[in-house]
């Protein structure tokens, strides 16, 4: 072998002897030799293969190897080298700072296929370079290289489209979302709780998102209430609030703005026996509305259930009555503008774990202008509960609340619904059978078993005397709200006092001594003998 560097040749090499026996074992001489390639200054390497016997039949390789890779890796080169693919080789060169050693590698599909036919792959394969040698691959078929592509392509226009659609959706539902809160009075409503100002506070406009993530998408199991205005869902807000979740079925879209002035008013209503709304959402086609959850039921559902009916004891009961004669004597004469309920009944009157009284579901509700005294009006209420005269003339006074009072007063009496089919036919109005019962002095046989027997006689006698009063066909026969009120708390007032088998002792009321302060109403009550 000679090396050449710039300034001179080097020669050097090795010699082995060959008898044509293959030997196992390190290159030591005997069927092969080695020899180390200086590293100082060459640039180029020529190999000679050369026989002292003139026998060069015989196969005869010779190759450059890194030194530490040939002692650790092959111990029998004269049988190996003819397979191996590789071998590492090392070059060397040096700098004025210092002296590297790196790996050389080389591309044996460009290059060494052009040098050694024996790399090439046959003509069905293709070669694919690797670190220091390379390998023959299956040709890719031309055809299944476009198919591939046309695929990849199609994914790509897919993914694409999809994010497309999703963004043009998502705007679309913005733009949905916005055109319903103008619609709504969303812009009107915000102003005006910025003019408002503290006073109402604790109102919220809410987002659809948040009702939905709040009800579980309205999921039916949290359904807590069900009537021909809408569904009463319980819901969860993130701040851990509970509370009720009104979806209406019914909006009127003519009177956007009495709708928000409707919120703004309930929304600075106070008062202990009045649901407190809570906000409302107007990004849907309908208004939603969110009140404080009430954990008790209505007041239907104890009066009315079979197995729960009797827990609900007459003093328990008057109490109810007089909180919620006295949430809507606040609604009517306190409430700036008055509000008309127009759906006062059992079902609407909610209580809590103490047994309070509170009145909801203004779905119905109407705000009253000032200067007038009944508003003409498309007929809205329940069945059982709706003012005769109202009936008749679409004239809403506040006096048709009075008289929806009245049959949940004959209710909290007689245990019995507003309406029932069940009943003979002069039976089936709660209200018409009360009255015909109280005039014929029959009142004891259409009171319900328990409160007939626990009930003080005489605040019997008299809280039926006032529902009928409520229930009088005119409405300016009827008393107001206020005086209902009064009336009802003076009764509450009354000692119970003990009567033999249903009769009154009439002597009781000239004992009664009423704790007056100025400014109170006295009402004065005739009682048939």
């Amino acid at each position: 072998m000679a090396g050449q560097s710039p300034d001179s040749i080097v020669f050097f090499g090795c010699k082995t002897d060959c008898n044509n026996q293959t030997l196992r074992g390190k290159c030591t001489g005997f069927d092969c030799c080695q020899t180390t390639v200086p590293s100082s200054g060459i640039q180029r390497l020529n190999v000679t293969l050369e026989s002292t016997t003139n026998n060069m039949n015989t196969c005869k390789h010779a190759f450059v190897a890194e030194t530490q890779w040939l002692e650790s890796n092959k111990t029998d080169p004269s049988n190996d080298v003819q397979y191996l693919n590789y071998v590492p080789v090392a070059l060397a060169w040096t700098s004025i700072i210092n002296l590297t050693f790196t790996e050389a590698h080389i591309n044996e599909c460009e290059d060494e296929r052009q040098k050694y036919p024996r790399y090439q792959c046959p003509p069905d394969l293709e070669c694919e370079n690797t670190k220091g040698s390379y390998r023959c691959n299956k040709r890719k078929s031309p055809l299944k290289i476009a198919i591939l592509g046309v695929l990849i392509g199609l994914i790509v226009v897919l993914i694409c489209s999809s994010c497309l659609y999703l963004v043009i959706k998502q705007r679309k539902l913005i733009k949905l979302k916005q055109r319903l809160f103008e619609q709504n009075g969303g812009l009107i409503l915000q102003q005006k709780l910025n003019k408002e100002g503290n006073s109402v506070e604790t109102t919220k406009i809410f987002t659809m998102e948040e009702l939905k993530k709040a009800t579980n998408n309205y999921d039916e199991t949290l359904i807590i209430g069900e009537g021909g205005f809408g569904m009463v869902y319980k819901g969860f807000l993130s701040d851990n609030r509970i509370v009720a979740i009104k979806k209406s079925k019914i909006a009127e879209k003519s009177q956007i703005e009495q709708f928000i002035n409707e919120i703004i008013v309930l929304s600075q209503i106070n008062h202990r026996n009045v649901v407190k709304i809570l906000g409302c959402c107007l990004e849907t086609p309908i208004p939603l509305l969110v009140y404080e959850f009430i954990p008790n039921g209505t007041l239907f559902e104890y009066i009315h259930h079979e197995s729960i009916a009797s827990t609900i004891s007459w003093e328990t009961r008057l109490k109810i009555a007089a909180e919620t004669a006295e949430a809507l004597s606040y609604l009517h004469s306190a409430a700036s503008p008055p509000i008309i309920h127009r759906d006062i009944k059992s079902s609407n009157i909610l209580l809590d774990n103490n047994y309070t009284a509170k009145v909801s579901d203004f779905g119905a509700s109407k705000l009253v202008p000032l200067d007038h005294t009944q508003i003409a009006t498309l007929v809205q209420g329940t069945l059982g509960y709706l003012d005769p005269e109202y009936m008749q003339t679409s004239q809403l006074t506040e006096k048709s609340d009075v008289y929806s009072f009245g049959v949940v007063l004959v209710e909290l009496l007689t245990g019995e619904k507003a309406v029932s089919f069940d009943r003979p036919e002069r039976e089936r109005s709660i209200a018409s059978y009360f009255l015909s019962s109280f005039k014929d002095n029959r009142l004891f046989e259409v009171l319900e078993k328990h409160i007939a027997s626990e009930g003080n006689v005489e605040q019997l006698k008299e809280v039926a005397n006032l529902a009928s009063r409520c229930l009088r066909l005119k409405g300016e026969d009827r008393p107001t709200m206020r005086e209902v009120t009064s009336e009802l708390e003076g009764l509450r007032n009354i000692k119970n006092n003990s009567c033999v088998d249903g009769d009154v002792n009439d002597n009781v009321r000239d004992n009664v001594t009423l704790n007056l302060t100025m400014g109170d109403e006295i009402s004065l009550i005739e009682y048939p003998s």
